[in-house]
């Protein structure tokens, strides 16, 4: 049986700034038609009563037009979450490759984000060595900034 990966969904308390947050920061670009999903098959499809989901894709930097997305929805109804901590168990962050660690931290920061810790380098046994730092978007979603070189 074969597969493909295809988008991985953030819930957000406001889709559009969330959205806003991913374009300016990142280089994403809205895809497809924005979202505006409501009807009995969206009931049956979440398991919730009278659900509405509005929302984006957007592509993600160094993929095809048909690369996997980054889809960013928001709930009529949405469950607040703690923040989630970067060792919590399940999907834990978003990585993106950038060429300049500090820079792309500070440009996080400037549109609303975080960082978690301090921006680091390390060598990696059979991997080369990583400057890398974790953040959190505005919404407390946890990304990774990353420069790998050998």
């Amino acid at each position: 049986m074969k597969a493909h990966f295809t988008h991985v969904n953030l819930v957000a308390k406001n889709w559009r700034l969330l959205a806003d947050f991913y374009i300016k920061v990142f280089g994403c670009t809205e895809t497809g038609a924005q979202r505006d999903l409501k009807d009995e098959w969206v009931d049956q499809l979440t398991g919730l009563s009278q659900a509405h989901i509005q929302g984006v894709h957007l592509k993600l930097p160094g993929y095809q037009e048909d690369g996997p997305t980054l889809e960013i929805f928001h709930y009529n109804r949405s469950i607040s979450d703690n923040a989630k901590e970067i060792n919590a168990q399940g999907f834990g962050h978003i990585a993106f490759a950038v060429e300049d660690v500090h820079q792309h931290a500070k440009l996080l920061v400037a549109h609303g984000g975080s960082l978690l810790g301090s921006v680091v380098k390390a060598a990696i046994s059979g991997a080369g060595q990583i400057e890398v730092v974790y953040a959190r978007d505005p919404e407390g979603n946890l990304i990774e900034l990353q420069n790998w070189t050998l």
